[in-house]
């Protein structure tokens, strides 16, 4: 008996020790791919329901998932110095592809955001969400840190090109994420005080200037976010839903496909933005807390993966990629809930779409790298 309990045990042994060992061999960090695994595995269970059990959706979005699996992978094998190398390059591709959309992009709803290749439409914007920090943690990883105000001057820049042109196709909530993706690595960077006012400063300037050029859409969404009741048919339809959605669900939720909000057709884009109400309706205020607890655990997990790199270029761009993804949960959370304007911004790992799973994951392939690597950086 005793002999059997410890053959069983060294199978275990080395079963873990060779599981192990292909992680260490991919590159991949073992507790951050389980977090993201069950998270991605939790948002199909609810994609099914969301879509009313919509397989073609769900063989769509496994695709996808896949899709990324193998893009984190093959990113997560790459030197941090061969990223740091390619960041510029990275960044001007994204550039020229932006203008290559303004010019002859795709127009789909009235939003020119795509480029047509054929057989797939690509968006070039969700290019800029990896491109945007990993050139200014490029552009700070020689330079003394905190950034002056010269050189914030010039990050000021990196940021805005992008996001300039992004906003115009209009794209608010792309433009939005990567301004976060921006900013994250330069308040990680560290800021004195009066370059931190003076950011502020201008960031109230360039908001009230924003307001001037938004379109008529885009500005009664604002107005709408302060009293939605005001357009309950309108404008304010889709949050006032969404709350009805949120708040009926209460502590246990009403089960698994037998949420009347989001079943009966009354929440708008339940696949994809407004996909935390259907969690709420269906799984209650626990099912949202064990989601947010999924995405506390990736979170966390991928601060320390970038605490613990050598260099200034790894630790920018491995807190972005962390913060970036907290960004996304907050503002969809929010705007969801009523507690931030509407401006499109998926759930990560959630939301049905491919261009953002991809990114998402290519952006933890970087992180891995980073953490994989970091005996070998000089």
């Amino acid at each position: 008996m005793i002999h059997e309990e410890f053959s069983t045990d060294s199978r275990t042994r080395r079963t873990l020790s060779g599981a192990a060992r292909v992680l260490l061999a991919l590159k991949v960090d073992g507790p951050l791919a389980v977090g993201l695994a069950l998270t991605a595995g939790f948002g199909l269970v609810v994609l099914y329901s969301a879509s009313a059990e919509n397989t073609s959706m769900l063989v769509r979005t496994v695709l996808r998932l896949v899709l990324g699996i193998i893009i984190m992978l093959s990113v997560a094998r790459i030197s941090p110095n061969l990223l740091r190398r390619a960041s510029p390059w990275l960044y001007g591709l994204g550039i020229v592809l932006l203008l290559g959309v303004a010019a002859v992009g795709h127009v789909h709803l009235g939003a020119k955001r795509w480029l047509d290749l054929g057989p797939i439409h690509f968006q070039p914007s969700e290019l800029m969400k990896i491109a945007v920090p990993m050139m200014c943690a490029w552009y700070l990883h020689e330079r003394p840190l905190p950034p002056r105000l010269g050189d914030l001057g010039v990050l000021g820049l990196i940021i805005l090109a992008p996001v300039g042109l992004v906003a115009k196709e209009p794209d608010l909530g792309t433009a939005a994420l990567i301004t976060a993706a921006g900013a994250v690595v330069v308040f990680l960077a560290g800021l004195r005080v009066r370059a931190l006012v003076v950011l502020l400063l201008l960031a109230a300037a360039a908001a009230a200037l924003g307001l001037r050029f938004m379109h008529g859409y885009q500005r009664e969404r604002l107005l709408t976010f302060l009293n939605p009741e005001a357009h309950p048919l309108g404008a304010g339809y889709h949050i006032i839903q969404s709350q009805i959605a949120v708040g009926s669900g209460g502590i246990f939720g009403k089960g698994w496909m037998a949420g009347s909000q989001a079943q009966l057709d009354f929440l708008p884009e339940r696949t994809t933005d407004f996909i935390f109400a259907v969690i709420g309706e269906e799984f209650g205020l626990l099912g949202l807390l064990v989601l947010l607890m999924l995405y506390a655990f990736v979170i966390g997990r991928s601060i320390y993966l970038a605490m613990q790199c050598p260099d200034t270029f790894s630790r920018l761009l491995g807190g972005s990629i962390a913060l970036t993804f907290f960004v996304y949960v907050i503002i969809n959370a929010g705007m969801v809930t009523g507690l931030v304007p509407v401006v499109g911004v998926p759930l990560p790992l959630v939301s049905y779409g491919g261009s953002s799973v991809v990114t998402v994951l290519s952006g933890f392939g970087i992180l891995m790298a980073l953490f994989s690597h970091r005996k070998l950086m000089g």
